[in-house]
């Protein structure tokens, strides 16, 4: 029997992040964003060997960090390097549902000039989300023009 090389359900590209107390984590992202969780693996000490959860139509994966191990959550590493984006039908909506979950507004819903109305949270655990309703769709000299106007006021 021949695999599908890409598992059903994921696309081409997967976030696989790693948070501080995994399980505490994948409670707040099905209070914050609605995630669904598919499957949890415990290692001996208890603590998530992998995880998955979906928002929307993706499925991310998430686990604890592994100490001395090649990959270590935001707060062990002081700040994130990526930011997981999230469009959704209302991002109003959404950004107030993740602040009143216990997520950090880091940027009210704004209208931007590439055509979405964009948020940004952080969430406890150190990881950055962005979240958005494209409302526009622009051509790349439409956003350039925009750009322009917004940087420099003119």
């Amino acid at each position: 029997m021949t695999a599908n090389p890409i598992p059903e359900g994921f696309h081409s590209l997967t976030a696989h992040f790693v948070v501080h107390n995994a399980s505490e984590a994948i409670d707040f992202y099905k209070k914050a964003f609605a995630a669904q969780e598919r499957l949890r693996m415990l290692g001996p000490d208890g603590s998530v060997m992998h995880a998955e959860i979906q928002i929307g139509n993706s499925i991310a994966m998430v686990h604890d960090g592994i100490p001395g191990g090649p990959t270590q959550s935001p707060r062990d590493l002081g700040g994130t390097c990526c930011v997981l984006h999230i469009y959704t039908e209302d991002c109003d909506a959404l950004f107030q549902r993740a602040v009143e979950a216990g997520a950090e507004a880091k940027m009210a819903p704004t209208d931007m000039f590439w055509g979405d109305r964009y948020s940004m949270v952080c969430d406890p655990y150190g990881h950055a989300w962005a979240i958005t309703t494209r409302q526009e769709d622009l051509t790349p000299e439409e956003i350039g023009q925009r750009a322009a106007q917004y940087a420099f006021g003119g």
